[in-house]
């Protein structure tokens, strides 16, 4: 592992670049440890300012981490700041709820026939005491909102794809930020509530099966109902 020395106005930059281009050679993986702030400035050539600047940036996406006593270094597994900017970015942007909507189908259909595959006990135990709180709270609008969310967010990580998870997490926290209002109008119907328990049942029965095709038929059938709805509302 050999860093260059940086001639640029935008140092913090290059520096971030030389770390990165490092991970993806291979040459910095998960759990390293980062050279000290003194042996950069020497074979980088740039002033600690920089180093500390450049860190101060990975480390706010999540990629690093500084550890007192002990140095800086490549974390152990991505985290949710990593896609903190996606976020961010559909949070600024107008009228994106049908497209919010067509991409949370086309994640979550392959997502849950995933989860009907990989899911372990554990994973059907915690979607089954959702789903079973679900038939209880029906009615009660923050409950059922909160449930239908940790449901969606259980079979994410019943998929055991971390990426898929985390780009999941970013697309529904967006989603919640645009359809806020429309939703709690939604899960206020008690007709609506029950059609959106029993689809949510039918969607756990197929994962315990272990049944994919089944799985990705209630969840398409699901998010359809779901996106009608939404779109009805949005319209007026």
């Amino acid at each position: 592992m050999k860093f260059e020395p940086i001639k640029t106005n935008k140092v913090y930059e290059e520096v971030i670049e030389q770390i990165k281009t490092m991970i993806y050679n291979g040459e910095l993986r998960r759990g390293d440890k980062l050279p000290s702030e003194r042996v950069l400035k020497e074979e980088l050539g740039v002033s600690r300012a920089s180093i500390r600047e450049a860190f101060s940036a990975l480390e706010m996406i999540g990629l690093i981490e500084s550890r007192p006593g002990e140095g800086t270094y490549i974390k152990e597994r991505a985290d949710k700041n990593l896609l903190e900017p996606l976020s961010l970015a559909l949070l600024l942007e107008e009228d994106v709820t049908s497209e919010l909507l067509e991409l949370r189908r086309v994640l979550e259909v392959d997502c849950v026939r995933l989860a009907a595959e990989r899911r372990s006990g554990e994973d059907i135990t915690n979607l089954d005491e959702i789903v079973r709180k679900m038939e209880i709270r029906t009615g009660f609008e923050e409950d059922s909102i909160n449930l239908d969310k940790n449901f969606h967010y259980s079979i994410a990580k019943a998929s055991k794809n971390n990426v898929l998870f985390y780009v999941m997490t970013s697309i529904m926290d967006a989603m919640d930020f645009h359809i806020e209002h429309t939703r709690t109008k939604l899960v206020s119907r008690p007709d609506t509530m029950d059609e959106f328990t029993i689809q949510h049942r039918q969607i756990f029965e197929a994962i315990k099966a272990r049944d994919p095709q089944k799985s990705m038929e209630e969840m398409k059938n699901h998010l359809e109902f779901v996106e009608k709805l939404i779109n009805r509302e949005i319209k007026g």
